[in-house]
């Protein structure tokens, strides 16, 4: 019978107290005398968040498979817990067995926003695991990071033993199996980070060293030990329709941000939006088969009970077998109240079709990207949208019956000018006007067109990687711009407009491009009280400046400037398959306003097809 973590008195005095508790239906529970490695496996953020992240659960499902190695949940306890634990001095524990995290082989951390990080701290620090992975021994786990935010590992270098980069579905298995290993031989913890540094995909920054030019960008990187290789490979899944996927995913006793069943039909995009990490990261595209896919829903809602089903993609309109999945879903479920889910659809005649037969057209609204408000600006970012695009697919969902429209832009993009943001609520005007061109009595009352606007952050392996950021008073500057535009629109009351917190943007933006110099700002910001910062009301500006005054590290120079063309990277050690001689023709084809075509239309010749499969080789079967 295994004691759970905190008390009756405690669970009564905090928020949510069943994002503490475990036990959730087809979480797993295994007899830790009988497994040889036990892992701990977190996503830094808090519960709710946490539970609807698919690669977690991939990963809990896959490492559970293993006879020998439990896998078990983590999250970040809210600030009323994290204060009661710290008080009381209760170490973080995992949700199955409620045994303190330090008692784990492993504490694997996806890192997915860059606004997360000093959560991990709080993870460590709660762990009572030293937050500098030097100053642990063998009787703390190997904490190891994974997630697209590893793509550019250097910012949190100093506080992981390992990196994975990639997917995870590929070497965690030879991963768990040295470490049997090097268990057994009774060897130090070095000695295994050397045979970990030796498995293709897995980054030990210990091992690396960074020289700094007198300007501040990095003159060398390389590695100091021999084990560690030059290059680090990205890992990618080439058959995901026989990869690992969670048939039983675990339940949640409360509602989590996506209460759902969640399909992933394929992995990447072959869009090649210029700003979009994903979309160059996770290349080449490669998809699940369909029959696969019908097998997955059956088992998945059966075991869950869930109601509602989602189709998760970059960009689904793009899977070839869409038609026949989403038919196939609405035949069998919509009579069982299952309601079915289609995000990141472009809006054609034939998902507008879909989406009527799925949706109650009186209650949901629809969502459009154009990213840009200019066709100009479009090009520039390759969106590979015009304007006819938009407005005939508006069009189309107004005669279809739906009122409610959301368009999703970016301010701050390079080349960006005054006019280019104006066209952002010229647009949506015109948007509005499509729907007012409908004869009075075949309109369903008043539209509403709800624009947002984030602002612009360059991340790495993106042609956008050398573009330069502006201060957070110039990306206000831009969205009031926009918002003056908006109340100058003849259909001003169908119109709304809002926009990110331009703060976070600018933090986001020293994470996504820093180097290892900004460890200590984070720490820094950490140890002053910063804690939850994606989060609004626990966002707290002024001490992350503060943070930066402490540790004497320019903001300005990670963000305000653009990077020459031969500029070394932190990033740079990495391989993710797309070559970054394509990734700089992109950024001059941006410059010139170029548009690119997809993967399906032109290979590119990024790079990605050295994978051996995947859209690259579609033709060729």
């Amino acid at each position: 019978m295994r004691k759970p973590a905190l008390n009756d008195e405690i669970l009564l005095n905090i928020e949510k107290p069943a994002r503490y508790i475990g036990g959730e239906i087809n979480s797993v529970m295994k007899e830790k005398e009988k497994v040889d490695i036990r892992f701990a496996m977190c996503f830094p953020d808090v519960y709710e968040i946490g539970m609807s992240h698919l690669g977690i659960q991939i990963l809990y499902d896959m490492l559970n498979r293993r006879e020998d190695t439990w896998c078990e949940r983590v999250y970040s306890p809210w600030l009323d817990l994290d204060k009661v634990m710290r008080d009381r001095n209760i170490p973080l524990f995992a949700l199955e067995s409620q045994d303190p995290v330090r008692e784990f082989d492993f504490l694997g951390i996806t890192i997915q926003f860059e606004m997360c990080y000093t959560n991990i701290l709080q993870i460590l620090d709660l762990s009572q695991i030293p937050l500098h992975a030097r100053n642990r021994t063998k009787d703390d786990p190997i904490v190891i990071g994974g997630g697209p935010c590893a793509y550019n590992p250097e910012p949190l270098a100093e506080f992981f033993d390992i990196f994975y980069i990639g997917e995870g579905e590929t070497v965690y298995n030879e991963l768990l199996d040295s470490y049997k290993e090097w268990k057994k031989a009774g060897g130090s913890r070095t000695d295994f980070l050397r045979q970990a540094a030796q498995i293709e995909g897995l980054y030990v920054p210990q091992f690396y060293d960074v020289t700094y030019h007198e300007d501040g960008t990095i003159a060398s990187f390389a590695p100091i030990d021999s084990a560690a290789p030059g290059k680090i490979r990205k890992q990618a899944v080439m058959n995901v329709t026989d990869a690992p996927y969670p048939m039983k995913p675990v339940v949640p006793f409360i509602k989590a941000t996506q209460d759902r069943v969640v399909l992933e039909i394929q992995r990447g995009c072959i869009r090649g939006c210029r700003f979009c990490q994903a979309g160059m990261i996770y290349r080449p595209t490669r998809e699940r088969d369909v029959e696969k896919l019908k097998e997955y829903a059956r088992a998945m809602l059966k075991n869950t009970g869930h109601e509602e089903i989602s189709l998760s993609s970059l960009s689904s309109s793009d899977y070839s077998s869409l038609n026949e999945l989403v038919t196939f879903l609405i035949d069998e479920f919509k009579d069982k109240g299952i309601n079915i889910s289609l995000p990141s659809l472009r809006i054609d005649a034939f998902s507008l079709d879909v989406m009527s037969k799925v949706q109650d057209i009186r209650k949901s609204s629809l969502t459009f990207a154009p990213e840009a408000g200019s066709q100009r600006m479009r090009n520039v970012i390759n969106k590979g949208l015009t304007e006819d695009d938009i407005l005939t697919g508006a069009g189309q969902a107004f005669e279809g019956g739906w009122t409610k429209v959301k368009l999703y832009f970016m301010l701050g993009l390079p080349t960006e000018t005054e006019e280019d943001m104006k066209e952002i609520a010229r647009l949506s005007e015109r948007v509005a006007r499509r729907y007012y061109e409908i004869p009075k009595e075949q309109r369903h009352g008043k539209c509403q067109i709800t624009a947002s606007s984030s602002f612009f952050v360059p991340k790495p392996f993106t042609p956008f990687q050398w573009a330069s950021m502006y201060t957070a008073d110039e990306y206000n500057r831009r969205a009031h711009i926009v918002n003056d535009e908006f109340r100058e629109q003849l259909n001003r009351k169908s119109l709304k407009y809002n926009w990110h917190d331009a703060q976070v943007t600018v933090l986001e933006g020293v994470m996504a491009r820093g180097d290892r110099r900004i460890a200590p700002v984070i720490e820094e910001a950490y140890r002053l009280g910063c804690l939850f910062d994606s989060w609004t009301e626990t966002f707290r500006n002024d001490l992350w400046m503060k943070a930066f005054e402490n540790t004497g590290v320019d903001l300005s120079f990670y963000n305000q400037r653009e990077r020459g063309k031969d500029e070394v990277f932190p990033w740079d050690f990495i391989d993710i398959g797309v070559s970054r001689s394509f990734l700089y023709k992109e950024w001059e084809r941006a410059l010139s306003e170029t548009v690119t075509p997809n993967c399906r239309e032109k290979c590119s010749g990024c790079g990605a097809a050295g994978f051996g499969g995947g859209v690259c080789y579609e033709d060729k079967n």
